[in-house]
Order: C-alpha cells, then sequence, then structure tokens
C-alpha cells in the first residue's frame, strides 16, 4: 500500500518524483480559460503565473479526470509537474472555493494512477479542510492499487521494471500535528487499505479462493484485528438445517461455508448488522450460463468481500457500534450432486422453497444468511450482492440499486452512498411482483416475472428478514466488477463497490444518526 504522509512544506523544495496540481475550468469571468486551482500558487508563480496558459498549449482543458504532465521549471527538487483536472471550478463562499470531495477523491487517484514506479509524489490539490485531506488520501490509495500477484512469479519483477505503485504520497496543506487532519489521514488509510483487500479478493481466481480458502482470510484478519470470527462448515450446516446455502454449494467439490464475523465495542447503543452474498465461482449450477457469461463470475463474491472489508475497517476505526458480519460462502457447480430445477429446499428459516432456475442461487444463500441474522434482533440489517442483471439492465455499470422495507432507512442508505461516492439509486419493492413467485409445490419458488427481475430478487429477500427488523437490500452487480478501462480512482477487475457505504452507515450508527 501507498504510504500517506502530511506536510505543510512548499511544493518547490519538496524531495519527490513529482508534484501533483489541480487544474479547473473558470467560471464567470475567467469562463472557458483554465485555471489552476488553490494549493498550487508556489507552482504557478515558479512559471511566472504562465502556467495555465502553458498546459493550454499542451491540449489541457480541466476535465475531470485528464492527467497533463509537463517538466517542473527550475529550481524545483521534482522533476515533473503532473496536472490533473477538477472539472468546473466552484463558485466561491465564505471559506473560499470548496471542490466536492469527490472531485478531489477522482482526481487524486486518476493522477496516482499515472506515477506507477514512482517513489514519492506531493499532492498539491485544494485542502479546505480534513474531509478534503481524506477525500484526497483516498483517492490517492485507491487510485495507486494494483493487483501483480499472479504477474512476477514470485521475482519481484515489477519492481524490477518500475511497475510498482506509487511507493508515498505527500499531502501538501495537511498539518501533521493537527488532530482533524491526522484522524483524516487514518479514517482514508484504514477504509481504502481494506477496500483494496477486498478488490484483491475479488481478483483472486477461483481455483484459489472457494469458501473454505475465504473463511480462511476472513479467520486470519479477524484474529488480527480482535473480531470474533465463527465458521460453519458442511457439517454444521446441515446440522443447522442450512438449506440454502447447501443446496447452492451441493454440485461443488467445494464445501459452502457460513462465517460470522463479530466486532462489539463497550461503548455500542446499536446493533447493526451486515450480510454478505459470498459465490466463488458462479456457472450457473444445472442453469448453466451461456457461453461470455462465465468469465467474470469469481466476481460473485462481491458482497461478502464488501461486508468484511467493512467489519475489519469499523474494528480498526474503533467505532462506537456492533457490527455482525455474515458472508455466506458457496460455489456454484454443476454436477451429479447439483441441485436441480425443480428441486425443493428446506431453508434456515423453515420455509421451502422450489428452485425453479439454479442461477439464482444468491438469493437462496442470501436467505438463509438474513434469517441467522434476524435472530439477533438487530437495530438494522443490510445485504450486499452481485444478485441480478436486471439491476445492470436498469441502473447500468457503475449505479448500484437499494431497496428496503422501510422508506426513511432506503434514504438514508442512498444518502449515504453518494456522501462517500459510490453512485446509487433508490428502487421500489412493488407488492404486486411477490405473486409470481408463488408455488403450488413449496412456500415460495426463487423466481418470478422476468421483467423487474432485481425488485423480484429483493421481494425474495423481504420474505427472510425477521418481523419488526429494519432491512436494506445493496444490489451491486453493476458496479462490482469494472469490465472497461480504470477511471478516476477505480481500477479495471474488482471494485469493492459498497464498502464506503457500509463504513458510513456504521459511522452513523455510532452516532446515532441513522434512526
Amino acid at each position: 500500500m501507498t504510504a500517506l504522509t502530511l506536510s505543510t512544506a512548499a511544493a518547490p523544495g519538496l524531495r519527490a518524483d513529482a508534484i501533483v496540481i489541480g487544474v479547473a475550468k473558470g467560471t464567470g469571468s475567467t469562463s472557458g480559460d483554465l485555471v489552476v486551482a488553490p494549493g498550487a500558487e508556489a507552482v504557478d508563480k515558479a512559471y511566472d503565473g504562465k502556467l495555465a496558459g502553458v498546459l493550454e498549449t499542451l491540449g489541457a482543458s480541466g476535465a475531470e479526470g485528464e492527467v497533463t504532465k509537463l517538466p517542473a521549471p527550475s529550481g524545483f527538487k521534482a522533476p515533473v509537474v503532473v496536472a490533473v483536472g477538477l472539472g468546473s471550478q466552484p463558485e466561491k463562499d465564505a471559506n473560499g472555493a470548496a471542490f466536492d470531495a469527490e472531485v478531489l477523491r477522482k482526481a487524486a487517484g486518476a493522477a496516482a494512477r499515472t506515477l506507477v514506479g514512482a517513489k514519492k509524489a506531493a499532492f498539491a490539490l485544494p485542502v479546505l479542510d480534513a474531509s478534503a485531506i481524506g477525500a484526497i488520501g483516498e483517492g490517492v490509495l485507491l487510485g495507486a492499487y494494483s493487483f501483480d500477484a499472479y504477474k512476477d512469479n514470485g521475482k519481484n519483477e515489477k519492481a524490477k521494471n518500475g511497475k510498482a505503485p506509487l511507493a508515498e504520497a505527500t499531502l501538501l496543506g495537511g498539518k501533521p500535528r493537527d488532530k482533524e487532519h491526522k484522524a483524516a489521514v487514518e479514517r482514508a488509510t484504514a477504509v481504502a487499505e481494506e477496500l483494496n483487500r477486498a478488490r484483491d479478493l475479488i481478483n483472486t481466481p477461483p481455483n484459489d479462493l472457494d469458501p473454505e480458502a475465504f473463511a480462511a482470510v476472513a479467520q486470519a484478519a479477524a484474529k488480527e484485528h480482535g473480531i470474533k470470527v465463527q465458521v460453519l462448515d458442511e457439517k454444521a450446516l446441515e446440522k443447522g438445517g442450512y438449506g440454502g446455502i447447501l443446496g447452492v454449494g451441493a454440485g461443488s467439490a467445494a464445501g459452502p461455508r457460513l462465517v460470522k464475523l463479530s466486532y462489539t465495542s463497550s461503548k455500542a447503543k446499536k446493533h447493526l448488522a451486515l450480510v454478505g452474498k459470498g459465490i466463488t465461482y458462479d456457472s450457473g449450477g444445472i442453469s448453466l450460463k451461456p457461453a461470455g457469461h462465465n468469465e467474470t463470475m469469481k466476481c460473485d463474491m462481491s458482497g461478502a468481500a464488501a461486508v468484511f472489508a467493512a467489519v475489519v475497517a469499523a474494528a480498526r476505526l474503533g467505532l462506537e457500534v456492533n457490527i455482525t458480519g455474515w458472508l455466506a460462502l458457496a460455489e456454484n457447480m454443476p454436477s451429479g450432486s447439483a441441485t436441480r430445477p425443480g428441486d425443493v429446499l428446506r431453508m434456515y428459516s423453515g420455509k421451502t422453497v422450489e428452485v425453479l432456475n439454479t442461477d439464482a442461487e444468491g438469493r437462496l444463500v442470501l436467505a438463509d444468511a438474513l434469517w441467522a441474522a434476524s435472530q439477533e434482533k438487530p437495530d438494522a440489517i443490510v445485504d450486499v450482492a452481485t444478485l441480478t442483471g436486471a439491476m445492470m439492465l436498469a441502473l447500468g455499470s457503475r449505479t448500484f440499486g437499494i431497496m428496503a422495507n422501510d422508506d426513511a432507512f432506503r434514504s438514508a442508505v442512498h444518502e449515504a452512498a453518494e456522501e462517500v461516492g459510490e453512485p446509487a439509486w433508490p428502487m421500489p419493492l412493488p407488492e404486486h411482483l411477490r405473486k409470481g413467485m408463488d408455488s403450488p409445490t413449496a412456500d415460495i419458488a426463487n423466481m418470478g416475472e422476468r421483467m423487474g427481475g432485481g425488485l423480484v430478487a429483493g421481494l425474495f429477500l423481504r420474505e427472510f428478514v425477521g418481523e419488526g427488523i429494519t432491512w436494506a437490500h445493496l444490489d451491486i452487480a453493476g458496479p462490482a466488477f469494472n469490465e472497461g478501462g480504470p477511471f478516476g480512482y477505480t481500477p479495471k477487475g474488482g471494485t469493492g463497490t459498497a464498502v464506503r457505504t457500509l463504513v458510513r452507515l456504521a459511522e452513523l450508527t455510532a452516532a446515532g444518526d441513522l434512526g
């Protein structure tokens, strides 16, 4: 991981491989012109106040995420200046021109991605308060991420070839002795490190990350951070009657697991339960996925990865809230022992489910975990899952859907997601769609109407939430895995979507601001 430091030093005298500054599109009297953003005054002065003009000559427009490099001026100890676009310059208020936190996060991430191989870079981006420090720090750590575990053959070739991620980032304008600034860096580091751990899990090939291996990773992290952990293997799941998890994992040589992570605080007044779908590989089972739909199915455990990362981050931050994370882990494979379409499973809740499509497996493992979480009577439950292709059709590849049994809670989750920079959208749970899951054989079928399939899945999950418990469902099928090119602080591959939303929900719960 990239190391974060704070410094009040001036950019010209700082020893580094690069100085990162921000540029924006002007507004008002400067509309259409390129403007050097606050924080880079000393750099602009070294160019005799002509830095914006030089950058325009090089083609810079100030668009968000645009990166332009140029030689540093004479006298600088860093050889390169990296200008990153911030979009339109905000209007000034009493505190000055405050750039949105997500704008700073994306800009820092975009710059960090271009600094592969650098040992140290100084970020002279606009800093008005501790929240800006936190956003820039997060952006750097997330943008510098790379997954190279399977590329160096144990010879550390990536470092020899100058391809190691940025080693150190110094945030200029940050005060090393300021409590709020230090706390912002500590939070950014804890959240980003755990989010990147989730990315590592998502990117790990399924032959190296089956349910047992995932459970082992959770056990090791729990031991390190003082989190209680319980792992239910096949025998324990069978004894407990977890028919959903067992049914999904029945076709695989790798047995399923249910992992319970419990973080407690002596000062907690609330209990938040998080439930994650952890299908370490999804072939579709007997209802086999068509060609072209299997290649990225190692990412079907992204929900469990997000829950795991959020619980560990909460422990590292010492949040005053009790959090229980449930990782419902299974591999969905076709074989002679696999669950068949038409089979009926008796779930942990006692309800029976007719399986009409074995590729609608995520809701089956989540149903058992949701009921298990409900038995502890938490104040709220949030589940996270790469659940339906229908949600991708509805919201695209960068936005996740939010469903809930309480409108106010759904709005609170949406606000938390937007606050941390994770695009999300509230979705309904139309009652008329429930009838489509009526089964002549069992209490409910795992499939309903094709249209509105993401909402149908949400209605199915609602059936397994304990009475009177506030619940929300995050369908992260779209943004969990980025098949396109990297952008901002988002890499190609596993993204770690929902980790920051869950951590923010935990913080709000601890503060008593979430119901």
